[in-house]
């Protein structure tokens, strides 16, 4: 996606590299480019591929004419069989595994081996957990209607003022960046105040209006899974449509010919509906990244009105994710140079995992509190704390230091020192010769993803507030592993095609991945 573009208020180079570890990471989490179970399982598919260069008609004809780019963009035209297994068996089972965990908790107390053993047992049968779950009502319909219109006039309709009056923060149009095109389209970031808006009216309600009970969410719980499963399968199926029919720029579809690999890792590169409402940057950060901490506060609220008091892990888990979810909002003009923006093309695992694994999965652990009330120990909770402290630190630290290094080009100080780095060529789809910069000091000389080390320890910070009985809301960290180690195969593969000799040398110089002196 850059001829240039304001990041952090400042202007990057036009030839930021899509898989510089140090000019296209996420600034934040990879929860909110990688939402889907898809990117894990890609790990030895993505390894194997090769770019080829499309060969349906339509959409496609403006693709056939360009010359091969020397370097993976998007997703893959050809699909092998391990990737086309993957995308059937995620397609069948994806939807099955969230109903199984949110079943879980609200008919075995969220013991995951329970259900199992009744199945094994003959104590129940999957007719009969089916047919104890609560069905669609038009009542969540409602509820849900209502807040993702809600969301999508506060995104279409009301421009961005905050950063007209929070210093540092970055809001407003902003460009992407260039799409395999050589487009550059333009975003309206207003994330933070689409947050801060549904928030204020969410505790002005529970405090004077009381329009709805603040446990309106949870109440609600599987009849809304059922609606944002509606929801997330109808805007996957208008993007496959939409791609063949009236694709917003054909240049930048990719059609493979198997029906089951463009519905789910899509098509487009970059769907729009008009000039302003963008697929991947509604839906990817509204409704479900916004209803995260909604969520979490109506778990409380549950735990409130079931049990007279609100235990302090669930107020870790508020506090520790909300920290996440405004660190996200805070730089959603960072997010716009991501893998989702930049790599990824808009089907089924970012529109359906958006509307349905990241706010059901994402938020277990409060589910399970609401279920399995813990009061942790003093120790215990400042344990967590900390945990979730130091990697949030860790995480944004490192981060500070690419943003910092990239604004200055290297003319700064790194833990009180003028960083290192290794200087990189590489060959851009017009055939010009770019150098990018990998800086080897701070954080980014430790390992070559302590951002994603940050991840992993605010991650593991949710699943200690919960105790240790079940087995279920430790599903988030195994989870994130598995995501952020198939992320740095994915990642640091495409920068090895993309710099040759030169990656050798960087990766020489950090040898380790996440974790100093083991992997």
């Amino acid at each position: 996606m850059v001829i240039t573009s304001l990041v952090g208020g400042v202007r990057t180079r036009p030839e930021t590299p899509l898989c510089s570890l140090h000019h296209c990471e996420h600034l934040g989490s990879v929860k909110w480019r990688s939402i889907s179970p898809y990117n894990y399982i890609m790990t030895t598919a993505d390894a194997v591929r090769k770019r080829h260069k499309g060969s349906s008609s339509g959409a496609q004809a403006g693709v056939k004419d360009r010359a091969e780019e020397p370097v993976q963009w998007g997703r893959a035209w050809e699909v092998d069989w391990f990737s086309l297994t993957g995308v059937i068996l995620l397609l069948c089972f994806a939807p099955f595994i969230v109903f199984f965990f949110i079943m879980a908790c609200d008919q075995y107390q969220c013991s995951i081996s329970h259900p199992l053993l009744d199945l094994y047992n003959g104590d129940a049968t999957l007719l009969t957990i089916w047919n104890r779950a609560p069905s669609f009502t038009w009542a969540a319909a409602k509820i849900y209607a209502i807040w993702v219109t809600f969301q999508v006039v506060l995104y279409m309709c009301v421009p961005d003022f905050m950063h007209k009056i929070l210093p540092g923060y970055v809001g407003g149009v902003q460009e992407g960046a260039r799409t395999p095109a050589g487009l550059i389209n333009k975003y309206e970031v207003n994330g933070l105040q689409c947050w801060i808006i549904t928030h204020v009216l969410w505790v002005a309600n529970a405090q004077y209006f009381h329009w709805f009970s603040p446990t309106i969410i949870i109440d609600n719980w599987i009849p809304l899974l059922w609606c944002t499963n509606i929801l997330g399968y109808a805007v996957s199926t208008l993007a496959f449509i939409k791609a063949y029919l009236f694709p917003t720029n054909p240049e930048d579809c990719k059609f493979t010919g198997n029906i089951f690999y463009n519905y789910m890792m899509g098509i487009e590169f970059n769907p729009r509906i008009g000039k302003w409402f963008d697929f991947k940057l509604f839906f990817n950060g509204r409704p479900g990244i916004v209803a995260w901490t909604l969520i979490n506060l109506s778990y409380a609220a549950k735990q409130q009105e079931l049990y007279g008091y609100v235990t302090n892990s669930m107020i870790l888990v508020n506090v520790l994710q909300a920290i996440y979810v405004l660190d996200f909002f805070w730089n959603e003009a960072w997010y716009l140079k991501t893998i989702d923006i930049c790599h990824d093309h808009f089907g089924w695992y970012l529109g359906w995992g958006d509307c349905v694994w990241l706010p059901f999965l994402y938020t277990l652990q409060g589910l399970y509190l609401v279920y399995n009330p813990i009061q942790l120990s003093t120790p215990h909770a400042a344990g967590v704390l900390i945990l979730g402290l130091v990697g949030y630190y860790i995480f944004r630290s490192t981060n500070h230091q690419k943003d910092l290094f990239r604004r200055t080009e290297g003319n700064c100080k790194i833990w009180g020192k003028k960083p290192t780095f290794i200087e990189c060529s590489y060959r851009s789809a017009d055939g010009g010769i770019h150098k990018s910069k990998l800086m080897t000091s701070g954080f980014w000389g430790v390992a070559r993803h302590m951002n994603y080390t940050g991840d992993l320890m605010g991650s593991l910070a949710y699943c200690l507030a919960c105790g240790g009985k079940h087995l279920l809301p430790y599903f988030y960290i195994v989870y994130m592993t598995i995501l952020l180690v198939h992320r740095c195969i994915r990642d640091e593969h495409r920068c090895s095609n993309k710099y040759g000799k030169d990656w050798e040398r960087y990766t020489a110089a950090v040898p380790c991945r996440l974790l100093p002196n083991i992997f």
